[in-house]
């Protein structure tokens, strides 16, 4: 997913360039399969102010009913705003799953005494005459 985003975000902001039509519906189709996944990761994980901005892009950039706005001038900060979006959304869930990791990994490792409370079993003197008030 990772790679995928990134070069979606590529793609935006190779579209602030004069290139021909063809790029710009591969570029709708492109950004519209981003967003798509986008908003399904992000309504699985609650993040619902990421799906609301991603449905938008969707909206914008769909290839069936694509949305012409005529100007390139008016395209310009849309495509890097959308480029802008991708890489952060990108970086954001990068740094969530590496916070997730290292809680699974807190969880599932058991804290070690210190040194000097380690011992071996078989090297434990047990006094019976002593009280276990002690």
């Amino acid at each position: 997913m990772k790679p995928f985003l990134t070069f979606c975000a590529l793609c935006c902001f190779a579209g602030i360039f004069k290139l021909p039509i063809e790029y710009y519906t591969f570029l709708r189709i492109l950004v519209s399969l981003g967003a798509l996944l986008v908003l399904y990761h992000t309504l699985s994980a609650g993040q619902h102010y990421f799906s609301i901005i991603f449905l938008v892009i969707l909206i914008l950039f769909n290839p069936v009913f694509p949305i012409y706005l005529y100007r390139k001038s008016i395209w310009i900060p849309i495509d890097t705003i959308t480029g802008a979006l991708f890489l952060l959304i990108n970086f954001i869930e990068r740094k969530e799953h590496t916070k997730k990791e290292e809680e699974t990994a807190e969880e599932t490792s058991e804290p070690s005494p210190p040194i000097h409370q380690r011992t071996v079993s078989r090297d434990r003197i047990i006094n019976p005459k002593t009280t276990k008030q002690e």
